[in-house]
């Protein structure tokens, strides 16, 4: 009885050692994924509010996740077979420190609206820190990187595929893909023109300011052997913007053949697809949906969201992103271009606004441990000023519809 004892003992003393470390992680884990832990947090609430059922489940837009899920693990492997490289290489011929800031925030601009936002700064943020250190320029670093930022935001608002929270609402929307662009146009016109009064606002003491930075000319060249995984996902990414598009209801077989595709020839890139923020979105879907459901809650957010959806979607994305702002909002809104417009503009607000501008910040904190309150007290004065010119002429053309 005594031997007995001791072994359960010890069992007992194993039992809580692993089971510390295994706590200790996840709470190390939820502390760096904010976002998830928030979702999380209010998915598990909301379930007591609404008790769960099979209704809710229904309620959930699987397409959106698929979708995402799809864009998420062939975008992994545009970055592993560094398909950009062509752009990148030609750096290499730029002297000038305005035309290379024009460069690099317009290729973030440009490319977003294809890759989405997060992806287009987790290419070229680290390249914008390594030209600038190399070329002894980081002074300039932060203000360029949150230009990316802007960029990024407002790039990618041109097009359905450019950002989650457009992918949600174009999926539940019946507006033509053709019909967005043109909704969306005005504000990526105007942007472009801003970003570029803001670049040259930056280099008005010297606007002839010259970097010297030593490439190593095969450092974007393409690998033959690569040439057949570029092929297969640049094919791949085509697919998913036609199911975009073409809005087919066969998307569940696209899934499973994207899914196919890459368990052959690249199984490796599923386990470096971003995970956390398909949880992010489901965890948020759950939250949306059990509001919806419960007719006290539903009741007033349709009193005050219908007709308020540019400064509800605004506010709401400070509190808890534009993704999920977005999600938490559509049930209620009859303005499409009222919250697509507000969400599109929310980074612009703070670091919190988008999750774009957190990926952002994680970039910048890797190459500069402890100098995150800086950049956020830099970042959120140039966005703020952004956002201070573009709000009201937004207003007015939600006006003029």
């Amino acid at each position: 009885q005594g031997i007995l004892q001791q072994v359960l003992k010890v069992l007992h003393l194993k039992s809580c050692f692993y089971y510390n470390i295994i706590m200790s992680k996840i709470i190390a884990f939820l502390k760096k994924e904010i976002m998830l832990s928030l979702s999380l947090l209010v998915a598990i609430i909301s379930l007591f509010i609404t008790p769960p059922s099979r209704e809710l489940l229904n309620t959930i837009d699987w397409k959106t996740l698929a979708t995402l899920f799809m864009l998420l693990s062939v975008l992994e492997g545009f970055k592993k077979e560094s398909i950009f490289n062509p752009v990148l290489k030609l750096t290499s011929n730029i002297k000038s420190q305005i035309v290379l800031t024009c460069f690099l925030v317009y290729s973030v601009f440009l490319t977003s609206m294809f890759v989405t936002n997060d992806v287009s700064l987790i290419i070229f943020v680290p390249i914008t820190i390594v030209l600038f250190k190399a070329g002894h320029k980081e002074a300039y670093i932060i203000p360029v990187l949150t230009f990316e930022n802007i960029a990024a935001i407002r790039g990618s608002l041109l097009t359905p595929f450019g950002s989650p929270q457009n992918l949600f609402l174009f999926s539940k929307s019946d507006i033509s893909f053709s019909s967005f662009l043109l909704m969306m146009l005005p504000l990526w016109l105007f942007s472009a023109f801003l970003l570029f009064l803001f670049i040259l606002f930056l280099y008005r003491h010297d606007k002839k300011e010259m970097i010297e930075i030593s490439h190593d000319k095969n450092e974007y060249v393409w690998r033959p052997e690569g040439r057949f995984k570029r092929i297969l996902y640049i094919s791949l990414f085509i697919i998913i913007v036609f199911t975009i598009v073409s809005r087919t209801k066969y998307w569940p077989f696209v899934t499973l053949f994207i899914a196919l595709a890459l368990i052959i020839f690249d199984f490796k890139i599923l386990l470096r697809t971003d995970y956390v923020l398909l949880l992010t979105f489901l965890c948020f879907f759950v939250f949306s949906s059990s509001l919806c459901r419960n007719p006290l809650i539903a009741d007033f957010l349709q009193k005050k969201v219908s007709g308020h959806e540019y400064v509800w979607s605004i506010l709401l994305s400070q509190v808890i992103s534009n993704v999920p702002a977005s999600i938490v909002l559509w049930p209620f809104t009859k303005s499409l271009k009222a919250l697509i417009y507000g969400l599109d503009s929310a980074g612009l607000c703070s670091i919190i606004g988008s999750l774009a501008s957190v990926i952002n910040l994680r970039l910048y904190n890797r190459e500069y441990p402890g100098q995150g309150f800086t950049f956020i007290r830099k970042f959120t004065w140039i966005s703020l000023i952004f956002f201070a010119i573009v709000v009201l002429p937004q207003y007015l053309l939600l006006l003029l519809d």
